[in-house]
C-alpha cells in the first residue's frame, strides 16, 4: 500500500511524532483533566460569588442624572409664531409633500446630543465584569480541550471497509458528540459579547433620553440575565465533562480499537 503513495521519511517521522504527543496528551485529557475539572467546577458553583439570592446586590448605578426641565413661554402671533414655525421645518415637521403635520405640541423628540459623559466614561457592572472575566478562560479550555481529543478520536478511525464497522459508528457518535460540545461553548462566549452590546446601546439610550425610567430598569434586567446566564454556563461546562467523560471511559475499547481481529466475535 505504501508504495501507491510516496511519502518523505522525515515528514512521515514528524507526523507520527504528532500522532503520538496527540494520543499521549488526550488520554490524559481524558483521563486525569476532565474528571478534575468537573470537579473544580462543581466547586465553583458552591461559590457564593455566584450563589447570590438577592440579585440587587449585582446591580450597578448609571452616573446619569436627570436635568431640569427646560419651560418655554406661550407662543403667540407674530414674531414669535413665526419663529416657531421655522423651528417646526427645522426640526423635521414635515411630511412628505412638504406641508406641516396637524399634530399639537412637540413634533419630533430628538432626545439629549450626548457629546461627553458629564463623569467621564461609563463603567460597565464590575461584579458582573469579574465573574464573567473567571468564567471566560474555562469555556476557551473546554474548547481547546475537546479539539485535542476529537483530533485523536479522528486519528484512530480506520480505514473504509465492508462490514465490521460497529466499533467506527461509535468513534464517529463521539467525534460529533465532542463537535457539538466545542459549538455550545462557543456560543457561550457570543452570549457574553451580545450582553455587553445590547448593554452598551440601553446606557447609550439613557443618556440620550435620561428621563426615561424604562430604559434604566431595563439595564438592571439585563445585568440581572446576565449574572443567571453565566450560572447556567457554568452548570453546562460541569456537565459537560462529566458527559464527554463518561461517553469516553464506557467506549474506550471500541474507540481505541473499533474492529476486533474476529468479525464473528461480534455476534
Amino acid at each position: 500500500m505504501s508504495s501507491l503513495l510516496k511519502v518523505d521519511n522525515e515528514i512521515k517521522t514528524k507526523v507520527d511524532a504528532f500522532r503520538e504527543r496527540i494520543t499521549s496528551e488526550a488520554e490524559n485529557l481524558v483521563a486525569s483533566f476532565f474528571p478534575k475539572k468537573l470537579l473544580e467546577l462543581d466547586h465553583f458553583l458552591k461559590d457564593p460569588i455566584i450563589n447570590i439570592s438577592d440579585l440587587k446586590e449585582i446591580h450597578s448605578d448609571i452616573n446619569l442624572t436627570v436635568p431640569d426641565p427646560i419651560l418655554l413661554p406661550n407662543l403667540h402671533d407674530g414674531l414669535e409664531a413665526q419663529n416657531a414655525k421655522k423651528r417646526k421645518l427645522e426640526d423635521g415637521g414635515e411630511d412628505m409633500d412638504g406641508s406641516l403635520r396637524n399634530i399639537p405640541g412637540p413634533i419630533c423628540v430628538t432626545g439629549t446630543k450626548v457629546f461627553v459623559m458629564p463623569g467621564g466614561m461609563m463603567k460597565s457592572n464590575g461584579n458582573l465584569v469579574d465573574l464573567i472575566e473567571k468564567v471566560k478562560p474555562e469555556i476557551r479550555t473546554l474548547i481547546e480541550k475537546c479539539n485535542t481529543v476529537k483530533m485523536w478520536v479522528q486519528l484512530l478511525i480506520p480505514r473504509i471497509e465492508d462490514g465490521n464497522n460497529f466499533g467506527v459508528s461509535i468513534q464517529e457518535e463521539t467525534v460529533a458528540e465532542l463537535r457539538t460540545v466545542e459549538g455550545e461553548a462557543a456560543s457561550y462566549l457570543d452570549q457574553i459579547s451580545r450582553y455587553y452590546i445590547t448593554r452598551a446601546k440601553l446606557v447609550s439610550k439613557i443618556a440620550k433620553y435620561p428621563h426615561v425610567e424604562d430604559y434604566r430598569r431595563t439595564v438592571t434586567e439585563i445585568d440581572e440575565k446576565e449574572y443567571i446566564s453565566l450560572k447556567i454556563i457554568v452548570s453546562e461546562l460541569r456537565n459537560q465533562y462529566v458527559t464527554l467523560h463518561d461517553m469516553i471511559l464506557k467506549n474506550i475499547e471500541k474507540i481505541k480499537k473499533p474492529r476486533s481481529s474476529n468479525a464473528d466475535a461480534l455476534y
